[in-house]
């Protein structure tokens, strides 16, 4: 078997690097998705949607350094469900619908600009995002705001060191990531749910943060498209909404920007969003959360965590009321 180098000289450490891997995508059956929109966070999505996707070809392969540092042991969901299992609005209000439709995506060419309260604004295309930095593999857990959590090896580095290259000023408070808007290729446009394009928005501290994650893969292979390629955010300690995907604009900013979201529902989707287990939604509990991948018609519930369990970040919010800022 050959083994492929990565330009920066590291080998492919990870199984996932040389062991096939199918990519489940295609159209489901109308019973499954019933099925699945009746089981959401309940963990009987994957019994109902097991055999509902077709086989495609293996996506193209990432070279990445395990960073166990900053990687959880714990069990990682499988891909197929991390890959079928999606909002992503641009592409339908299901979450089986990304991976159904999301292959109208075309993702090169694809540049994203940073500028704004910058010294070095940079156009980069896809291919400089990813030599920017080595690559890492981190596995993270994801924790979605209606209630269910994944645990994902995603491939990338930290955001930390593309904002570096373009030097913010010093009236760089926020960072305002903006997203594809193209009808033509997101059916889901047309729904109207949001005000497009996707808008989200961070701290300066919260991106320059070691977590922050700017995101080109997933389990040792470039973003499906329903997962957000070709680059994405991954915050951890958020709420999965707040991880925009198929970035094409960054945006340095000296006043907190308005986000997709927030601008939607203030009260049930804060700027903020750390996921919070006593700070509960206006129409659910935050407390626990249902572990999608997890079998059985009867599996408990998971406790929600703090930040997600990622308590390296409670230093960015001393002080912080974190119910009045949620």
């Amino acid at each position: 078997m050959l083994f492929k180098r990565h330009p920066n000289g590291l080998d492919l450490p990870f199984p996932s690097e040389i062991t096939p891997q199918e990519v489940y995508t295609g159209r489901r059956q109308f019973i499954a998705r019933m099925a699945a929109t009746a089981a959401v966070g309940s963990g009987m999505w994957e019994m109902a949607n097991r055999d509902a996707f077709a086989q495609a070809a293996p996506a193209q392969k990432l070279a990445a350094r395990a960073n166990v540092a900053l990687s959880t042991d714990e069990k990682q969901t499988p891909f197929k469900d991390a890959a079928g299992y999606n909002n992503f609005y641009e592409f339908g209000l299901d979450k089986g619908d990304p991976a159904e439709n999301a292959h109208t995506l075309r993702t090169r060419p694809w540049t994203v600009r940073i500028e704004g309260e910058v010294n070095k604004p940079l156009t980069l295309d896809i291919d400089s995002l990813l030599k920017l930095a080595p690559l890492e593999e981190r596995i993270y857990r994801l924790r979605c705001v209606e209630g269910w959590s994944m645990v994902i090896p995603w491939v990338g580095y930290s955001l930390s060191n593309l904002l570096k290259q373009v030097e913010p000023t010093g009236n760089a408070k926020f960072v305002e990531f903006t997203t594809l808007a193209d009808r033509k290729q997101m059916p889901g446009l047309r729904s109207g749910v949001l005000d497009w394009p996707y808008v989200e928005g961070l701290r300066i501290d919260e991106a320059m943060h070691p977590l922050t994650m700017l995101t080109m893969g997933m389990y040792g292979q470039v973003l499906p498209n329903q997962n957000g390629a070709p680059v994405r955010l991954v915050v951890p300690w958020k709420y999965g909404f707040k991880s925009a995907k198929s970035i094409v604009r960054i945006r340095l900013v000296s006043r907190q920007p308005r986000t997709a979201w927030n601008d939607s529902a203030p009260r049930e989707y804060g700027f903020y969003s750390n996921v919070n287990p006593n700070v509960d939604h206006p129409r659910w509990s935050q407390a626990s959360e249902r572990r999608i991948g997890e079998t059985g018609l009867f599996q408990p519930k998971r406790k929600t965590l703090m930040f997600n369990g990622y308590d390296q970040v409670a230093s960015l919010y001393t002080g912080m009321d974190l119910k009045r800022y949620y």
